[in-house]
């Protein structure tokens, strides 16, 4: 029986081959583990739509930053709830504001071994649930966001941010923080931009997490990208770039593996995706009911993430895999 010369099953008949040969690899130093620290608090909060995320007390966000810290994860994310939130939502930039409270303890903890990204919008500290300013029609006014934009980034970085990201989808946020914090001589300070930041239904689990509720019903579509739409998001990326940003990411992740895969033919900085809550609810929902091996498809979906282009993973799986990859 003749059989064909090329046998593709040859490289992967034991681990060491497909080790050897594997076209992808996941590591602990591509996780970045987005954190939450809420005012207010005595004891951590449980997320219930997020098994294992919780809203930290100052006191256990240092604790996790330092157990992240010593399992290799290289960088956090921090979002921050406020107690008060006003129309502008002026706690983002108060120098006592959570985030910049937190900024300096977990910097006094970590010194300079983790990353410390700022996210950096107005959305959790607003009262309208909203990403900037509103105008007399409602709906969010740009420019003047912008303003308040660079108010936010200096204070972060005043506080020991490494790196702000500035997400509200405002046109021109990069160039206007890109200059605020270079008037400051913050010229090291980063910025990653979250530059296609599409109007997903995936971010349900997220908004309880931040406890952000949008007035009357509404939603981001505005200003948010639409998922149908690849040139844009390219563009988008392009335009950031070009304004200054350091870094771009796609947000979600796993559906939008073809966006990733475009961004990072279309631009010459590092890429970042962010795996986003309800990509996280979904296999930890599904791994609770024994329908799925959770960890598996967690590096699963890392590993895809990374295979479309991206150089580093925003994911709340960031713990766990490091566990996993460190065994």
């Amino acid at each position: 029986m003749a059989f064909p010369q090329t046998r593709m099953r040859r490289l992967r008949r034991s681990t060491v081959l497909r080790e050897m040969v594997a076209e992808t690899s996941i590591g602990v130093k591509d996780l970045v583990a987005p954190l939450f620290v809420c005012e207010g608090i005595d004891d951590p909060r449980p997320v219930p739509s997020m098994p294992g995320v919780v809203q930290h007390t100052l006191g256990s966000l240092v604790k996790e930053a330092r157990q992240l810290c010593d399992l290799g994860v290289p960088a956090l994310v921090l979002f921050g709830l406020p107690v008060h939130k006003d129309a502008e939502g002026s706690q983002a930039w108060a120098p006592d504001g959570i985030v910049q409270v937190a900024l300096a303890a977990l910097r006094q903890e970590l010194g300079s071994e983790m990353v410390l990204i700022a996210d950096l919008c107005l959305d959790e500290y607003t009262d309208h649930g909203h990403c900037g300013l509103l105008d007399d029609r409602g709906e969010v006014a740009n420019d003047p966001t912008l303003a308040l934009y660079a108010r936010v980034a200096l204070a972060q970085a005043r506080a020991g941010a490494d790196i702000v990201a500035p997400s509200g989808m405002m046109d021109g946020q990069v160039a206007a923080v890109r200059a605020a914090l270079d008037g400051d001589g913050r010229t090291e300070v980063g910025i990653l931009a979250y530059s296609a930041k599409f109007a997903s239904a995936l971010y349900g689990p997220f908004r309880d997490a931040v406890d952000v509720t949008i007035a009357g019903g509404g939603n981001r579509r505005g200003y948010q990208q639409d998922p149908r739409n690849t040139r844009e998001a390219v563009r988008e990326a392009e335009l950031d770039v070009a304004e200054g940003a350091d870094m771009v990411m796609v947000k979600p992740a796993m559906a939008y593996l073809d966006i990733i895969a475009s961004v990072r033919q279309a631009v010459r900085v590092p890429v970042a995706a962010y795996h986003v809550s309800g990509e996280y609810a979904m296999v930890k929902a599904a791994a609770e009911r024994g329908w799925l091996d959770g960890a598996a498809v967690a590096l699963e979906h890392l590993g895809a993430i990374k295979r479309a282009g991206a150089d580093m993973v925003l994911t709340y799986f960031a713990a766990e895999v490091a566990e996993i990859l460190g065994q």
